[in-house]
């Protein structure tokens, strides 16, 4: 479409804000305040109600007392093909493109969880002076694999990550490392059978070099290409129930995940706030809350005890050192 034909001047950031709609489906207008408008929720009310008024945002019917649920209009995705934007993305007809926007309100939640995740990224990271966050990208067709994971009779499955997220260092000589990481953001209308054998497929893409030969290496050198798993959980319960389950495997999943809360995640994410299951394994090592020396069994109890002790033994880590 003609920007031309438009009620508004389109502007570099609403270009941006376009492209970050389009990878998200959905967002609401404090995740593009957060993204897009170093947090000023006034700043980014106001351009959206011009982006509205223009037709190229929609917005779904809600309670006042709601945030603002936005999706892309035709319009939009007719702008974005004219500045060569859906060139960069797997090849969809504007009748399916429409349609990502359509979920459904339990689809809905999740999601908005993850882009959550992803503005307590970008607020963290601002605030800093030697990172950069590079991509962090929440459309799961750009980095889907296939990996091997238990339960499934030996046949691979295809693997949808809720998250990739790249970040930049920029080291004290003035070379540049990156950090890279898969998300996952827990729901807890799902068993943890299915999130535990999820990581395991994250850790058969890595060994079997899958993930090396994507980023342009090979097999073999599948160790000079690692990541860690974000697995963001319901609560601190969950978290540990995770590390738990994830070290009983075999072969055990020690140090890929890193395991938080959505909470924690949601106040800094780069803070001392992740554990990995070798250090649950550590910390319940010879107490009453060693696994080990119980017998397994499929019918879970709480433990309020466990919980409490974890809280003060566990040491928790930063998935990256020395930002603030």
């Amino acid at each position: 479409m003609p920007e031309r034909d438009l009620s508004i001047t389109i502007q570099k950031r609403d270009v941006e804000i376009l492209r970050g709609l389009f990878e998200s489906r959905t967002m609401s207008s404090l995740h593009i305040a957060a993204l897009h408008f170093e947090g000023s929720y006034e700043a980014a009310k106001k351009r959206l109600q011009k982006l509205k008024a223009a037709g190229l945002i929609g917005e779904r019917a809600r309670r006042a007392s709601e945030y603002s649920v936005l999706f892309l209009t035709r319009k939009a995705l007719n702008l974005l093909k004219a500045h060569g934007i859906l060139a960069e993305y797997p090849k969809l007809n504007l009748t399916s493109l429409e349609k990502r926007g359509m979920v459904s309100e339990l689809t809905l939640r999740h999601e908005f969880e993850i882009m959550d995740v992803k503005a307590s990224f970008f607020s963290s990271l601002r605030k800093t002076g030697n990172f950069t966050l590079a991509e962090f990208s929440t459309w799961p067709l750009l980095y889907q694999f296939e990996a091997f994971r238990s339960g499934y009779n030996g046949a691979e499955v295809l693997v949808k990550p809720d998250g990739f997220i790249r970040i930049h260092e920029v080291e004290p000589d003035g070379s540049k490392s990156e950090h890279t990481f898969f998300l996952e953001v827990d729901r807890s209308t799902e068993s943890q059978d299915f999130l535990i054998a999820r990581i395991g497929a994250y850790l058969d893409y890595f060994k079997s070099g899958g993930f090396a030969v994507r980023n342009g290496g090979t097999r073999d050198r599948f160790r000079d290409f690692p990541f860690r798993v974000l697995v963001v959980c319901k609560n601190a319960e969950r978290r540990n129930n995770c590390a738990e389950r994830l070290f009983q495997q075999t072969p055990p999943i020690l140090s890929l995940a890193c395991l938080s809360t959505f909470e924690e995640v949601k106040r800094d994410p780069f803070g001392p706030i992740w554990i990995q299951p070798r250090d649950y394994r550590e910390v319940v090592k010879g107490t009453p809350f060693d696994s080990q020396q119980t017998i397994k069994s499929r019918q879970y109890r709480r433990q309020a005890e466990r919980e409490q002790f974890l809280e003060k033994t566990l040491k928790k880590f930063a998935i990256i050192a020395k930002v603030n």
